[in-house]
């Protein structure tokens, strides 16, 4: 029978910087529960609203697969690996950190907020030599369907490679367009996070930035009530 947990949106933890409002799935930064350190291999799901011309300076990591999803906005990037890049909605960026890397992140924008998603997955290797990608997703491409933004480097196809048995998918779910999901490997679970509407799985009733892990099961469907817009992390439950 399939397990679950469900995280409700105003259940996450949260930092109010002025320039910098955040919302966190897992424990991070001064936000510490020790019932919520990761799913699985997922560490962390940052909600982040970034203002106006401020950013994040340059600061280091490693051994982590880093990937940024820009929801509103424009995220300036640097690094030391020599990548200069604007994230842009609907593009992801990946960074699997191996030995070590430092970057930079900002919003050069004199008018319009950043809102982004930044997830955190352990690696399947560690001390890998740093690596950098970055791709623009085609909307239209994940109505009622699902679109793979990141996956395994030897099955990564048309998503950006991750180091780890790791998939994130998006769709665009419409009212009534129910859609099942299988999982890639026995063992793996998925985290379910709503960026927008309404979605029930496994009789749980989700809502805007609510969420719902699931493992122990081989698929699952997505029952959307209303137009939504679904992100699936699928990771190993025990790494």
């Amino acid at each position: 029978m399939a397990q679950t947990i469900f995280h409700a949106a105003d259940s996450r933890g949260s930092a109010d910087h002025g320039w910098l409002q955040a919302k966190f799935s897992f424990s991070f930064a001064g936000y510490q529960d020790r019932a919520r350190v990761h799913f699985g291999a997922l560490r962390v799901l940052n909600d982040a609203i970034i203002g106006v011309e401020v950013g994040f300076g340059e600061h280091p990591h490693d051994n982590m697969e880093i990937i940024s999803v820009v929801l509103e906005g424009a995220l300036s990037h640097k690094d030391t690996m020599g990548n200069v890049a604007s994230i842009q909605p609907n593009e992801v960026q990946v960074m699997s950190a191996g030995t070590g890397l430092q970057h930079s992140e900002f919003n050069d924008s004199k008018t319009q907020p950043i809102n982004s998603l930044q997830i955190w997955i352990f690696p399947k290797e560690r001390d890998i030599k740093p690596r950098y990608a970055q791709k623009f997703f085609d909307p239209t491409a994940r109505i009622n369907k699902l679109q793979a933004l990141a996956a395994p480097s030897d099955q990564a196809g048309d998503a950006l490679p991750l180091n780890q048995d790791a998939w994130i998918h998006r769709v665009t779910l419409e009212t009534g367009k129910d859609l099942a999901y299988t999982m890639h490997a026995t063992g793996n679970g998925v985290y379910i996070f709503v960026l927008d509407g309404a979605v029930t799985v496994a009789e749980q009733a989700l809502g805007k930035r609510d969420a719902l892990g699931i493992w122990d099961t081989k698929d699952f469907t997505l029952q959307p009530s209303k137009d939504s817009d679904v992100l699936l992390i699928e990771v190993p439950m025990e790494f």
